[in-house]
């Protein structure tokens, strides 16, 4: 009886330590996801209003509890085995329990994920992050909980191990953070291209043949240019008037104001790149990022 209640102890305890890292893991992604949406080019303005906020504060037990269900899943199903046959591989090899076959193994089944998200969007630098990001959540947790699944290593409580990595997990998030503040406060992050009027001044145009013509004179003339409601009625506005261009303190400030008698044109903002800017307004609600988006021609 005694010998049974270890081994449930000690699948406890492992259980316990691998989902726990799993959820620094997936913290620490997080972090490393918003500093990448951060470099990629898009639209001045909050990926979500305060009700958007109000929705993810409300959803946050659900997606923890959700969370938590799928850590124990994979922890079962991958991490465990792993373990288990790294075990078995390091003892065919040197005889002994060894550490080194679980990021092996965990590098073996990153290949075929890589493989797969390299191919479907031909990018090398996918298969590698997928592959790197198989390796992290099977070698991590099994790495921190493989002792325990010998029986002849030293009794470990759950509890201890679950504060061993709550305690280095945090440092790890706050790393995590100071170095993704470090980034971005470095330049990492995409910033629109800085306009002036000699850089307006031509024809942009949208994929359905409506223009703008913005002249160095302040003429605007517009053709076809559709204009929307705030319930995404479409318009079309066809006339001439003038515009100006307000660079403001910073590249994301710049605004565009175009004014054609008969016509209810919104002020236009920036990105694109350099090569290849793009004005838009934003089409009904803002939170739900619909662009209208004219390019230069």
């Amino acid at each position: 009886m005694r010998s049974e209640k270890r081994v449930r102890d000690r699948f406890g305890a492992v259980l316990l330590a691998s989902m726990s890292v799993l959820f620094v893991e997936a913290v620490i992604g997080w972090v490393g996801l918003l500093v990448w949406g951060q470099t990629r080019e898009s639209p001045g303005g909050l990926p979500f209003g305060a009700l958007g906020g109000f929705v993810l504060l409300i959803m946050a037990p659900f997606v923890a509890f959700a969370g938590a269900i799928l850590a124990a899943l994979f922890s079962v199903v991958a991490v465990m085995p792993l373990m288990v046959v790294a075990d078995w591989v390091a003892r065919g090899v040197t005889g002994r329990p060894a550490w080194w076959p679980v990021p092996a193994l965990a590098a073996g089944c990153g290949v075929l994920p890589g493989v797969i998200a390299g191919v479907l969007v031909e990018s090398v630098g996918a298969a590698l992050v997928w592959w790197f990001v198989t390796l992290a959540v099977l070698a991590g947790p099994a790495l921190v909980a493989r002792r325990l699944v010998h029986p002849d290593r030293p009794w470990i409580s759950g509890r201890r191990i679950f504060g061993w990595v709550a305690l280095y997990g945090t440092l790890a998030v706050v790393g995590a953070f100071a170095l993704a503040g470090v980034a971005l406060w470095a330049g990492i992050g995409y910033e629109p291209p800085q306009m002036s009027v000699q850089r307006l001044a031509g024809t942009w145009s949208d994929d359905e043949g409506g223009t703008l013509v913005l002249g160095e004179d302040g003429r605007a003339t517009a053709t076809g240019v559709n204009v929307y409601d705030w319930d995404e009625a479409k318009q079309e506005c066809t006339g001439t008037g003038t515009w100006s261009y307000e660079p403001g303190g910073t590249p994301w400030d710049q605004e565009v104001d175009v004014t054609v008698p008969g016509c209810d044109l919104e002020t236009w903002e920036f990105f694109g790149t350099e090569e290849h800017p793009k004005l838009f307004v934003y089409v009904g609600d803002p939170d739900s990022w619909d662009l209208y988006l004219l390019e230069r021609r």
